[in-house]
């Protein structure tokens, strides 16, 4: 988990909320960053000197590099999990539900771009900064109930088998949301396809639920 200043910021809410803010600038920064240069490549000098403020302060919110990294993939993740919570699907039909929550999942990986550069950035290092997260640590079980809601309410109606796990649809959709971001370079210089290409967007969108229903759907 992230390091907390040693101290508290003074003299009143003005105080706190430039505090707030200096603390969100170096995570902006620091993002961009660790996402175009990993872990290794990034310096925390490069960070000060693109934020308002130094390269003291940066260690004073933040303790070490290794914690600002931390910072930074907890600030990444927390981002999805929260957009993931605040989708209400529990009034629509489970088909209709399960569409909503891959196609947010679809826009929101295609909007930060840095996301899945940091997760694959964190791949390389066999997720040893993400393990000492306790932020972390529960963070994707409240998307993963919404989505077993939606299975089971699609199963007591007919539609979805009884037999699916939810962590499975989770990797199909985290799958195919990565894989088009990701991979998108590699990917056009093989074979000449961009994948984010605008054309084509509501095409994926749209390939993405139907592999999805078409695993859940009842036999």
């Amino acid at each position: 988990m992230s390091a907390q200043p040693s101290e508290a910021p003074a003299g009143g809410p003005e105080r706190v909320r430039d505090a707030e803010r200096t603390r969100a600038e170096i995570l902006d920064v620091a993002t961009r960053e660790f996402a175009d240069k990993g872990y290794t490549g990034a310096r925390v000098d490069e960070i000060a000197a693109k934020t308002s403020t130094t390269k003291r302060m940066l260690y004073y919110y933040f303790g070490s590099k290794e914690q600002l990294y931390v910072a930074v993939l907890e600030r990444a993740y927390t981002g999805i999990r929260s957009v993931e919570q605040q989708l209400d699907v529990e009034h629509l039909d489970p088909v209709d539900a399960l569409r909503q929550l891959a196609e947010l999942t679809f826009d929101y990986h295609e909007s930060h771009p840095d996301f899945i550069r940091l997760v694959s950035i964190e791949n390389v290092h066999r997720a040893e900064h993400l393990e000492r997260s306790a932020v972390l640590a529960g963070l994707a079980n409240p998307a993963l109930e919404v989505l077993t809601r939606i299975l089971r309410r699609g199963h007591a109606t007919g539609q979805f088998r009884g037999d699916v796990d939810p962590l499975d649809v989770h990797m199909i959709i985290s799958a195919f949301c990565v894989f088009r971001t990701a991979n998108r370079h590699t990917f056009n210089v093989i074979f000449q396809r961009d994948m984010l290409d605008s054309d084509r967007r509501e095409h994926y969108r749209t390939m993405l639920s139907d592999l999805l229903l078409e695993h859940v759907r009842a036999r």
